[in-house]
């Protein structure tokens, strides 16, 4: 996609008003550019809808944000972003503890209802959490599909791996995934007998390497009757690595480069920069402004600067019959002005929590009081210690590799499955290293020579094992809204109701004794410790741990085979309003291992082609056989 610069890539809302589409799109992340780049290809007309402004479809946009990053102290997944008065959006920052009796943490944009407090964000630019993702990008298990029926736990999907499989494949292309199959088969993962990646896998940094002669081949005891051996495997990357030349049929892949290609050493291979999370300097990491750029060649109109407010509804169809919003002409002001878009349907493709929170807002619930409930994301613990030797951390992106095999298993009967993440980025995560680090040194009377010395030696042999552990829906972990907590342009703000289950915290134990036992086949010293003063501290069996979020939200309107189990069916429309979808992770009812990307993808790539057939029929002339068909 080309974009000259200081051209204008948004749509004027004098456009928009009076003009019926045939689908309203609200988000322009990852879910909603997928929509929108299928449906145009039909020759549908869309209109994107996104809270925030679109600066980054050009390159001095994407170098903006570039210079933010560099320029601030604050290096957390927002840091390259704006702070815009009129889209807040959440920040690790703001997370803080709760106080037992003391009422809701209303300090951030989420209000942190309790009793755990979460530090999970996503981002509110053009392009959604795809721009500060760290793009590894598994599929998940086989049986995570089936955990209700194999395990008792989750509530069931209402389809499987195998119809999921040809559109994971798709999903695939869409990002450009650099993996090889072999790596990728193991607990059920399967593929057809000729398939290849787009690209070929990044090669593991000399940090994976390091842990992999130390662990592989470790037997680890799971449970009574059941002995899982692990390695270290690497992971799928949803950036651009070298083509596979076997790839579709032998006609090879081209990667997508930057949204504006006119600049080509932008979007190109990665080159291994270590601050691929919040941001990809050269634009090989896949973002979904990518996919949303060349969808404007065709009939997509993109209102940036438009937050959605409420969605009308017919009282007696149902039926969405126009989404409200509110457009803020300047970024740093909150003044704004209303607007109505119109469509035949309408997706709500704002994530996890932002669905939720625009349908709760609007006054809408389904039958089964869903809407909102069995909020889920990862649970992340994090271990770290110092190897006896210098092991090349901060080499490449943040995470080439990790430990798999405990993904799934009969284990899971009694506790949470995990994966392990072999972090690049030492402690960072953990401590604020190297910061910390230079500052203890500082402190210590050290300079000159000795400093960098120190500093070097005490980063290069960091290593930081980053637990990712499934969280099992339950409906008191929730969002909600209050006419009490609203933001600049008068929406209610997301109010989040979490805790962590047993169920994790029995996987998280585990992952702890695990991390304990590698760390001593690697002679590395533990210095692992959690503070009962920081957020995200849980107890559990007499022993403190410190739970983060891993931004993998899901569940908040999950899909099921009926109304009386589910907000939306398997194409991900919902059940109340039948020109109303929601789509992406909330409408997972499981989460399994597997960050929610590549999932949701496929699940959108389904809910495109449902579309497209939907409008098809719609466009036929009525009928005796076409009315019998409805």
């Amino acid at each position: 996609m080309i974009f000259p610069e200081g051209a204008a890539a948004r749509t004027d809302a004098t456009d928009v008003a009076g003009r019926v589409y045939d689908v309203v799109i609200v988000g322009a992340g990852i879910s909603g550019a997928i929509i929108a780049d299928r449906l145009s290809r039909e020759g549908r007309s869309v209109l994107v809808l996104e809270a925030a402004p679109a600066d980054d479809l050009t390159i001095a946009g994407y170098e903006g944000y570039l210079n933010r990053f560099y320029g601030t102290a604050m290096k957390d997944n927002q840091a390259p972003y704006p702070v815009l008065p009129p889209v807040p959006m959440p920040r690790s920052t703001d997370a803080r503890p709760l106080t037992p009796g003391g009422g809701p943490n209303t300090g951030g944009y989420l209000v942190q209802n309790g009793p755990h407090s979460t530090d999970t964000t996503y981002t509110r630019v053009l392009g959604g959490t795809t721009m500060h993702w760290e793009a590894k990008i598994l599929r998940m298990l086989p049986e995570d599909f089936e955990l209700a029926d194999r395990y008792g736990h989750g509530l069931k999907w209402p389809l499987g791996y195998d119809e999921l499989e040809p559109l994971y494949r798709e999903a695939e292309r869409e990002i450009g995934v650099s993996a090889d199959v072999e790596d990728q088969r193991y607990l059920g993962l399967h593929y057809p007998p000729d398939y290849v990646f787009p690209m070929r896998g990044l090669p593991a940094s000399f940090l994976d390497r390091t842990v992999a002669e130390g662990v592989d081949g470790t037997q680890v005891r799971v449970s009574d009757d059941e002995e899982i051996e692990i390695r270290v495997r690497p992971f799928p990357q949803g950036r651009n690595g070298i083509p596979n030349p076997a790839y579709d049929a032998g006609r090879g892949f081209v990667p997508v480069g930057a949204v504006s290609t006119h600049q080509v050493e932008e979007g190109g291979r990665c080159q291994g920069n270590n601050n691929c999370v919040p941001i990809c300097p050269v634009q090989a990491k896949y973002h979904a402004g990518k996919t949303l750029a060349r969808t404007l060649h065709r009939d997509v109109d993109l209102l940036a600067q438009a937050v959605a407010y409420r969605v009308h509804t017919d009282d007696e169809t149902g039926r969405v019959t126009r989404i409200e919003y509110r457009r803020y002409p300047d970024p740093n002001s909150t003044a704004y002005e209303t607007g109505f878009a119109q469509g035949r349907a309408y997706v709500l493709a704002t994530n996890a929590i932002e669905n939720a929170r625009l349908m709760l807002a609007s006054g809408l619930q389904d039958r089964a009081d869903l809407i909102g409930r069995n909020l889920m994301d990862h649970a992340y613990l994090l271990t770290w210690a110092r190897l006896p030797e210098i092991a090349g951390t901060m080499r490449g992106t943040n995470c080439t590799s990790g430990i798999t095999d405990l993904r799934g298993g009969r284990f899971r009967k009694g506790r949470a499955s995990f994966s392990v993440d072999i972090h690049n980025d030492g402690w960072g995560w953990a401590t604020g290293a190297p910061v910390t680090d230079l500052v203890r040194i500082v402190e210590e009377n050290q300079h000159g020579f000795e400093l960098r010395r120190s500093l070097v030696d005490q980063v290069s042999t960091q290593l930081l094992l980053a637990h990712m552990i499934e969280v099992l829906p339950d409906r008191d972990n929730r969002v909600t809204v209050d006419p009490r907590y609203r933001d600049e342009l008068g929406n209610m703000r997301p109010v989040i109701s979490f805790k962590v289950p047993d169920y994790t915290m029995r996987g998280a134990a585990f992952a702890r004794e695990l991390s304990r036992d590698l760390f001593g086949k690697l002679h590395a010293q533990d210095f692992t410790s959690y503070d009962p003063a920081e957020y995200g501290y849980v107890e559990f069996g007499g022993e403190g741990y410190r739970i983060l979020g891993g931004n993998h939200l899901a569940g908040t309107h999950v899909m099921g085979t009926s109304p009386g189990v589910s907000v939306v069916d398997d194409h991900q429309r919902s059940w109340e309003h039948e020109n109303l979808y929601l789509v992406g992770g909330g409408s997972m009812p499981t989460i399994g291992t597997a960050n929610t990307t590549l999932t949701s993808t496929a699940l959108c790539l389904r809910t495109a082609e449902h579309l497209i057939q939907e409008l098809r029929r719609q466009d036929r002339p009525l009928t005796l056989a076409t009315i019998g068909a409805r």
